[in-house]
């Protein structure tokens, strides 16, 4: 369980059936599972079901610490070592660094205004375009563009914030509006880690805060480590990969 959702079931099942598997927690707090296989096979095949209760309802239901209102964010020293990966720009790009810089200016350096800003204008001013295959862009690259898939705005956006001082990371899941629908895919987004407010998510490919309309699945500092699926294959052949989806919304 999280303050944004509960876990209320959940079964997963490989064929074939690993040798052995063990369940740990990640470098971000995520719940993974290894699996190891001592014997040849042509297919893999994984397949999870799970229910889940969103809890969150109101993504601004705090209040900012009269210290943290203002741009760069200020984090006590402590909590700012904790956070110091997530708040690492050393290899944002210029470019991303004036956007960052601008975009600041322009909410003269209040950091709510900023993280809505920035929302906004990810949505307003980025063409969010479908990209089914391949790893996230470089946020220099997504910006050169002004074009995307949700995971490239995702990072973009973490990046700009880290400019600003702003902790953030990267999330993979599932969005409710897509439910019922055939041609469903994950989603992804962004999240701020706030004093006193904890991590608050930003989606910019949708323009709006994170409440109960997503489902998070990982998060991670990058994009890479955040994949619900990952693994490591021997032998002298080729991979491909295919997925399904199907989301239903309870009423309540």
């Amino acid at each position: 369980m999280t303050t944004t959702q509960l876990l209320l079931s959940f079964d997963l099942r490989i064929v074939p059936a690993p040798a052995g598997a063990t369940e740990s927690l990640d470098q971000d707090g995520n719940l993974a599972l290894h699996a190891w296989f001592n014997t040849p096979a042509f297919e893999l095949n994984v397949t999870s079901r799970y229910r889940v209760e969103l809890l969150r309802d109101n993504p601004f239901d705090f209040t900012l610490p009269t210290g943290s209102q203002r741009l760069p964010l200020w984090y006590t020293p402590t909590l700012a070592e904790s956070l110091s990966a997530y708040r690492n720009d050393l290899n944002v790009s210029d470019p991303v660094k004036q956007y960052a810089k601008s975009l600041a200016a322009d909410a003269q350096w209040d950091v709510m205004s900023f993280l809505t800003a920035l929302n906004r204008h990810i949505f307003y001013n980025f063409q969010h375009v479908t990209r089914p295959e391949g790893p996230a862009r470089p946020s220099d690259e997504t910006l050169n563009l002004r074009q995307g898939s949700c995971r490239d705005l995702a990072v973009l956006f973490c990046d700009v914030c880290r400019v600003m001082g702003v902790a953030a990371r990267f999330v993979s899941g599932y969005e409710c509006a897509s439910a019922g629908q055939h041609d469903s895919s994950m989603h992804a987004w962004a999240e701020v880690y706030l004093p006193a407010a904890g991590w608050r998510g930003y989606d910019p490919s949708r323009g709006l805060a994170v409440a109960d309309g997503h489902v998070a699945v990982a998060a991670a500092f990058d994009a890479d480590l955040a994949a619900p699926i990952s693994g490591l294959f021997q032998g002298a052949c080729e991979s491909q990969m295919e997925t399904r989806l199907y989301m239903q919304v309870d009423s309540v």
